[in-house]
């Protein structure tokens, strides 16, 4: 009887011509332009591309005047984000992006201001002597609506700042608003030795208190307050004031480290996103004694982390908080780069108070924010500062 030749060979040839035909079907599906059109189908959906290209063809080849194809497709970006309602989500052109990036340390170059959110730009809360700024005629409360040729309306005070700021020994072209007048500037960014914490000691009926004032949420912010928290403690202070007034946030990170100098251990913070799983950010270590008592300065213009860091200092019962109540931002955003060169700075998520408190009123819109256990607003025409003078008076109150 003869032997059945063995199915082996036969079976390999099989499963090795599947495997080709695979690879090559993954291949062309991520290369689809190399299929002709009636295949092209098959592997990949592009009408709403060839919709776009159709539409940017046609643009390009027959409208009355040329246009630029690729600022065609930076407008449409930016206005599709801009339709989303969202005044925290926004797209950088490749150009935007490189400025957003191309920054040396925001603590030591830049032209010398401190600034607030305005809808129109930004609003100058303050602006140092012997800056450029100065130099260049900036006073408080000016307006500025335009960097360059980027306009500032409704985009972050973080994106916008970061336009400002540079390179020492370069330029930047702001467009101002001072009252009704609009004017344009050219200001040469300098060096600047402007730390984002400074401190003090205050007198208190012969009470010494440390006033520790904070600025931005940028790298380091967390060290320096740390620094000037341990300079006030060795200079014999008895207890803390934390002012973040017109404090307008900045990195998450830094909010848990800045957090972190005075709560020793337990939630700072937590957040959570569609895409992204519930993550919390617990206190580092090594806090100051909790026997040491501590009040917040906050108002309208303590905004993102700051107020992460005003929400879990109440929440926790480590301070009072002292002034008006904050912004009430209760969203994270993350920067995502695209293929262009460009990115999509979009809100990925919100942020909740160690109690579970997120601060924002829905989404993103605008919320109550942290309501301050001793209400005190603030009088600008007023020959002393109240709100601090409050906050003297409740922390020495505490102390033992």
């Amino acid at each position: 009887m003869a032997s059945r030749p063995s199915r082996a060979p036969r079976t390999l040839r099989y499963v090795v011509a599947a495997i080709a035909v695979l690879l090559i079907g993954l291949w062309l599906g991520g290369h689809p332009s190399w299929l002709p059109s009636p295949l092209r189908s098959a592997f990949v959906d592009d009408n709403k591309n060839q919709l776009v290209n159709e539409a940017l063809d046609l643009l390009s080849r027959d409208y009355y005047r040329p246009i630029n194809r690729q600022q065609l497709v930076d407008k449409g970006l930016a206005a599709a984000i801009a339709s989303l309602n969202d005044p925290y989500s926004h797209y950088f052109s490749k150009a935007d992006y490189q400025a957003f990036l191309n920054q040396s340390n925001p603590h030591l170059s830049g032209i010398g201001i401190d600034v607030l959110p305005d809808p129109r730009g930004l609003r100058i809360g303050d602006v140092f002597s012997g800056s450029p700024a100065a130099r260049a005629g900036l006073k408080r409360d000016d307006v500025i609506v335009r960097v360059g040729t980027v306009p500032l309306a409704n985009r972050s005070t973080d994106f916008a700042s970061r336009l400002i700021k540079g390179r020492a020994g370069t330029t930047v072209t702001l467009t101002v608003l001072s009252g009704k007048e609009r004017r344009v500037v050219s200001i040469t960014r300098a060096r600047l030795v402007i730390p984002v914490a400074s401190s003090n000691i205050v007198d208190y009926h012969g009470m010494k208190i440390g006033d520790v004032r904070l600025t931005s949420f940028t790298d380091g912010s967390g060290g320096e307050v740390r620094l000037q928290v341990q300079k006030m403690l060795h200079a014999g202070a008895r207890a803390l004031i934390l002012d973040l007034r017109d404090n307008g946030g900045g990195l998450l990170d830094e909010a848990v480290n800045v957090a972190s100098v005075f709560i020793p251990d337990g939630t700072i913070v937590s957040t959570r996103g569609r895409s992204q799983p519930t993550q919390v950010y617990a206190a580092k270590g090594d806090a100051i004694a909790p026997k040491i008592p501590m009040v917040v300065l906050a108002d309208r213009g303590t905004a993102s982390a700051a107020e992460i860091v005003t929400g879990a200092l109440k929440d926790r019962g480590r301070a009072k908080v002292v002034g008006t109540h904050t912004y009430g931002k209760g969203v994270f955003q993350e920067i995502q780069t695209l293929s262009n060169g460009g990115a999509l700075d979009m809100t990925v998520g919100e942020y909740f108070t160690p109690n579970g408190r997120n601060l924002g009123g829905g989404g993103v819109r605008e919320g109550a924010g942290i309501p301050p256990d001793v209400q005190v607003a603030s009088d600008p025409k007023a020959l002393t500062d109240r709100q601090l003078t409050v906050a003297e008076q409740t922390v020495a109150s505490e102390v033992q």
